[in-house]
Order: C-alpha cells, then structure tokens, then sequence
C-alpha cells in the first residue's frame, strides 16, 4: 500500500504545526487528531530525524517546523512517517520485494517500474505547501 494511516497522521499533524507560532506536544496533537499518542509520537520522531520538524525539551517543549512547506516534498514525509520508500505493488523493480522473486520472468514488470517511477517523481515534486495551498 501506497500510503497508511501514518502518511495521513504526519500530514494532519504537520498542518496543525505549521500554523503555530509556539511548540507543539505530541499530547496536545494526539487530543486534537484523536491519534493515540504512543504511535503518533513514534511519526513526530521519524519527522524529527529526517530534519521535518525539531523537537524542543522542556515546560513549553513541541514540535516545530524546521523547514519552508515549499522545501518539504511529499516523499520525504511519508518516507519519514512510513519507515520506508512508499510503494505502490508488492513487486517492485527490486528482485528481493517479488513475492514470486521472478522478477526478471515477470511480464508485468516493465509496466510496474514505470508506474512506480510516475509514483516517486509525483511524491518527490509535490510539496507540503502544494497540499494545503491547492
């Protein structure tokens, strides 16, 4: 599957963040996304290690966006929130990813790669302003 409920959760939270003058909690998201905030903290981290967001300590702690929304592409975040490359087939042009690991005879496979391909460009151009300015 392309995008899980991760993707969607990075995105919400990052809409509601990217509004705020002041940190962000990871508790105060959860309340207001009504996402467990055990698994919604795991996504802010992933966001924090990929550089999206920093994570400030302390009484008035948060998360903030660290970068420019026109800066931030769509594949970055869902690699962040996901844990890794989105994808839209089981099988992909990796021979260790082919459920059947033949993908050298599969006939459908140059169709796959290409699609694929148009998936990645898409995610890799669009960007979080192209989300919520559209």
């Amino acid at each position: 599957m392309l995008l899980t409920r991760a993707s969607e959760y990075a995105l919400l939270a990052l809409d509601i963040i990217r509004k705020s003058d002041k940190p962000i909690g990871a508790e105060q998201l959860s309340k207001e996304l009504s996402i467990p905030k055990s698994f919604l903290a795991k996504i802010l981290q992933g966001l924090a290690k990929e550089e999206i967001l920093e994570s400030k300590k302390g009484a008035h702690g948060g998360f903030i966006l660290i970068k420019e929304s026109s800066k931030i592409s769509i594949a970055t975040i869902v690699i962040a929130a996901e844990g890794k490359t989105p994808a839209v087939f089981d099988c992909t042009q990796y021979s260790t990813t082919c459920p059947n690991g033949t993908i050298g005879l599969c006939t459908i496979s140059p169709f796959l790669v290409t699609f694929q391909n148009k998936i990645d460009t898409f995610l890799h151009e669009l960007t979080l302003e192209d989300i919520f300015n559209s």
